[in-house]
């Protein structure tokens, strides 16, 4: 009988406390079946994404686990990044890895979202294959303004209720975007300049919502403590639209301002095939 197994990819917002986003990893690991596999953590975006794979069940507990951690230690009202976030965990999307279908996921993501209300008192929104609206299939949406707006909003505007749990934001922690998805490529590429608006026309220009390529979200960030600007992008579908044809068109559009790449970053993990799709690109082998 074929083993199940699920990817989480919860994103905390929390960045720059190694201490704190350990406690958070540990939390999780602590979980019995739950399997850490990648812990990133970026300052300027005051982030940290990580990377565990469980059976099914599992995999709900260790997401709640690292959860209760994070309402523990991250005060929203005091936190300042250069990423959109709404909550302490901010995204936890499941992913299909073996044994199991998107449809499994979505079932997983909806008893994750009403354990996070019934446990911890954090309103959810369903986003992705999970979303019950479809204006919520895509994250940008639900996160539109960010805490403080949604902290004005809640409650008081229809559209932005969440999707479990009642129109009431966790004073500290906000509120949690809980989904399924297929794999997603978080990846980012430098740039030779601080001028963050730069790299806002460039993410405008590779972006699906702006005439861009179909799987690419991306957007302009500057890097403070690296003086640089960053295209931060998340592919969707590395298939359909592989790395190194966006790293080949940001590099293009990076030309046209007099700029150059200084590199590129994935954060968490990719799929092996990803990896070798550039390689065969890059090397032009044959067969």
């Amino acid at each position: 009988m074929e083993n199940k197994l699920v990817e989480c990819v919860p994103n905390f917002s929390e960045g720059r406390d190694e201490a704190r986003v350990r406690a958070i990893a540990d939390a999780i690991s602590a979980i019995p079946g739950a399997v850490l596999l990648d812990l990133e953590m970026d300052p300027d975006h005051h982030r940290s994404v990580i990377t565990f794979v469980a059976p099914p069940d599992a995999a709900v507990e260790a997401a709640l686990a690292g959860a209760a951690k994070a309402v523990e230690l991250i005060d929203l009202n005091a936190h300042r990044g250069a990423h959109p976030r709404i909550g302490a965990l901010d995204v936890l999307p499941f992913v299909p890895l073996a044994g199991v279908g998107m449809e499994d996921c979505v079932q997983l993501a909806e008893r994750a979202a009403a354990e996070l209300w019934k446990r911890l008192r954090i309103p959810c929104y369903l986003y992705e294959a999970a979303a019950k609206r479809p204006e919520r299939v895509q994250l940008e949406n639900i996160r539109r303004g960010q805490f403080e707006a949604l902290r004005e909003e809640m409650g008081r505007n229809p559209e932005r209720d969440p999707d479990v749990g009642e129109p009431v934001l966790h004073p500290t922690a906000g509120a949690t975007v809980v989904g399924a998805r297929k794999f997603l490529i978080a990846y980012n590429i430098l740039l030779r300049t601080p001028d963050v608006e730069i790299a806002r026309q460039i993410a405008r220009a590779v972006r699906f919502s702006s005439g861009g390529y179909r799987y690419v979200k991306a957007m302009g960030v500057e890097l403070a403590s690296r003086g640089m600007a960053q295209v931060s992008m998340n592919l969707t579908d590395f298939e359909s639209t592989p790395v190194h044809r966006v790293f080949e068109t940001v590099k293009r559009e990076a030309e046209r301002y007099g700029v150059s790449v200084a590199g590129s970053e994935i954060v968490g993990l990719v799929p092996k095939k990803a990896l070798e799709m550039a390689a065969e690109y890059y090397l032009q082998i044959e067969n």
